[in-house]
């Protein structure tokens, strides 16, 4: 009998990635179980897509109740309430206490496109700022921006043009011989030179921005950076755009990791844990900007589907009702304490940082710095053979990220940093 596992190696491209070869078959909160109920806790929630947990009652019961009444009646043809209620609710719940507009979209890649053209149909400028090891998609405009070139851009050129890489802080590995203070003001520095020597500030449309670095390593920037790029672009006319795709509904201790660094930025995109699983995106922005699109200009055929708003109706009322925000602080700290003994226990683990329950460590070499990409995948092999979901991130793919659903209980989030601890053990 053929198995799955040979039918996707027979039908799948291997450009697709697989973390763990077995065959999910159903899943509830932060735990997914196979073909043969052999359970998974997620510490990895389908990259950071399942803050609300997997099959929660409240987003199955959406779901269902507007598939009975209608699958998708395409909004550009004939408008519906989901995607209005919707909009209106992340144009109110987003930072910022202007007048703000919402575009639907499918992909967290699709929201970051259509933030590039808004901007630039909003500036009549061209240029496109991102930094370097921020990651945007795998679209062709998205691969210009993001940051890390395998397994993402390699041999997929060329690329877009007008997309340049500004520097952006790594607290960790800054110099040793540097304080927090010089490092912070030296990259402040370096952006300030950035806008003279690689863009004009007056060229450039817009300012793309993750809060906290995601696929580049959990990297937390210091305040004082971001608030100078936003002074900075404030200054110039260019929009700031916050790709709050990875850091946003609650997963940082706040509902939009922005709301940590005080800043409000022009336009913001959103995805991945918006609608618990339901192809769904975001562009929030202020209706200056996102009105300088004319009527066509905006939209897709499967943009702002029905069973998704509703679904991402419904997490906007889980995160409210069960405090998801306090939850993430909390489960964040849990992860932290055991973080902080294996660092002790073990001289490969390092560099740990979070910011709500976004949490990473690093696998080093014996030297404390060196980033060990061989061991960091050796554990991941282990972590998922021995029932635990887990990821890995930078652009030395030696950052251990932790993104499991916020309402993981005590004993799953256990349970996982018990695996975790025996299999370190075993390094």
């Amino acid at each position: 009998m053929t198995t799955w596992q040979e039918k996707r190696d027979r039908y799948v491209p291997r450009g697709v990635g697989n973390g763990n070869r077995a065959i999910a078959s159903h899943g509830k909160g932060a735990t997914l179980y196979d073909e043969e109920e052999n359970a998974f806790i997620d510490f990895a929630g389908a990259i950071g897509v399942m803050n609300v947990g997997h099959s929660h009652p409240k987003v199955v019961d959406a779901a269902k109740k507007q598939i009975d009444k209608m699958t998708h009646p395409g909004f550009n043809v004939i408008m519906y309430d989901g995607y209005i209620e919707l909009a209106e609710r992340l144009s109110t719940i987003t930072p910022g206490n202007v007048d703000k507009k919402t575009l639907l979209l499918n992909s967290g890649a699709e929201a970051i496109e259509n933030a590039v053209k808004i901007a630039r149909k909003a500036t009549r400028r061209q240029a496109i700022v991102t930094f370097s090891r921020g990651f945007h998609g795998r679209t062709n405009m998205t691969m210009a921006m993001t940051g890390k070139v395998k397994p993402y851009k390699s041999g997929f050129g060329p690329f877009a043009p007008e997309v340049y890489h500004a520097p952006f802080p790594y607290m960790f590995r800054k110099p040793e011989a540097q304080s927090d203070d010089a490092y912070v003001q030296s990259v402040i520095n370096d952006f300030d030179l950035f806008l003279k020597t690689e863009v004009a500030p007056e060229e450039v449309a817009c300012v793309v921005m993750e809060p906290i670095q995601g696929e580049g390593g959990f990297i937390i920037p210091p305040k004082a950076f971001v608030e100078h790029v936003a002074k900075r672009c404030q200054e110039h006319g260019i929009l700031l755009v916050a790709d709050e795709i990875q850091t946003g509904f609650a997963r940082t201790g706040a509902w939009f990791a922005s709301e940590h660094f005080g800043i409000e930025p022009d336009l913001m995109t959103l995805s991945k844990s918006l609608a618990a699983g339901f192809p769904l995106s975001a562009v929030v922005g202020k209706a200056e900007f996102m009105d300088a699109a004319d009527p066509g200009e905006l939209g897709g055929t499967f943009s702002g589907n029905p069973v998704a708003c509703q679904a991402a109706l419904a997490v906007l009322e889980i995160v409210e009702e069960e405090t998801l925000t306090e939850r993430a602080e909390r489960v964040g700290e849990q992860f932290e304490t055991k973080v902080r003994t294996w660092e002790e226990q073990f001289s490969f683990v390092r560099g740990f940082r979070r910011l709500g329950a976004m949490a990473a460590f690093e696998i080093v070499q014996e030297d404390g710095k060196t980033p060990d990409a061989e061991k960091t995948a050796s554990i991941l092999k282990e972590a998922n053979a021995s029932g635990l979901l887990l990821l890995s991130s930078g652009v030395h793919s030696n950052v251990i990220r932790f993104l499991a659903p916020l309402v993981i209980t005590d004993e799953e989030l256990e349970k996982g940093l018990n695996i975790l601890d025996d299999v370190l053990n075993k390094q």
